[in-house]
């Protein structure tokens, strides 16, 4: 599976700093014994096995069957993940977890962006004019902006499916971020 949509429960495990790490950095880098990932975050094998099992416990990573004991190697169980506010509404301990890994998540994305922005300079201008961001105004209602979200990840995957079929050659790792937010976040209802 590529993609997963997350419970009450896979927040809850995925909501913590060290298990959001390991998950990303096995997504990044691919399959990893505990020991290495430890290395890797500045923690202890102890502690990274047991957010292992935890991240295994809710179908977000997974062991690979190589290696034995402690040097078993683990990787990510897909390449995405999404939830929706609705999957726990109603459940006061998963909408703290879904806030937090927000937060998180806005908080990396903003840490991307600026490293980006301190070497930036050193690409080649082909990359660097490629690399870009835009935004855009647009009124819209919920279901249309459901849709609209849907058509662009459909967008990406076929591009990202399309890439992967083809030589590596000139190709780098890039991260795509989509975000759909109310203009003036203050307001409600809409005027």
């Amino acid at each position: 599976m590529d993609h997963i949509r997350l419970d009450g429960r896979a927040l809850r495990i995925l909501a913590h700093p060290l298990r959001a790490r390991l998950l990303s950095e096995l997504r990044l880098h691919g399959a990893a014994t505990a020991t290495t990932l430890a290395v890797r975050l500045s923690t202890n094998t102890g502690a990274t096995s047991y957010h292992l099992r935890k991240l295994a416990a809710v179908g977000l990573v997974e062991e690979t069957g190589e290696g034995h004991g402690k040097q078993r190697f683990w990787v990510a169980a897909q390449r995405s993940h999404e939830w929706r506010d609705a999957d726990v509404e109603g459940d006061p301990d998963g909408l703290a977890a879904s806030t937090w890994l927000r937060q998180h998540y806005w908080r990396h994305y903003l840490d991307k962006v600026g490293r980006w922005e301190e070497v930036r300079a050193d690409w080649p201008l082909e990359w660097r004019d490629a690399l870009t961001m835009s935004d855009s105004n647009a009124r819209m209602s919920a279901g249309q902006l459901t849709e609209l979200m849907a058509e662009i990840e459909a967008v990406i995957n076929r591009h990202a499916a399309r890439a992967e079929a083809e030589p590596a050659g000139n190709r780098q790792r890039i991260s795509l971020f989509w975000h759909a937010l109310p203009t003036e976040p203050g307001t409600w209802p809409p005027s």
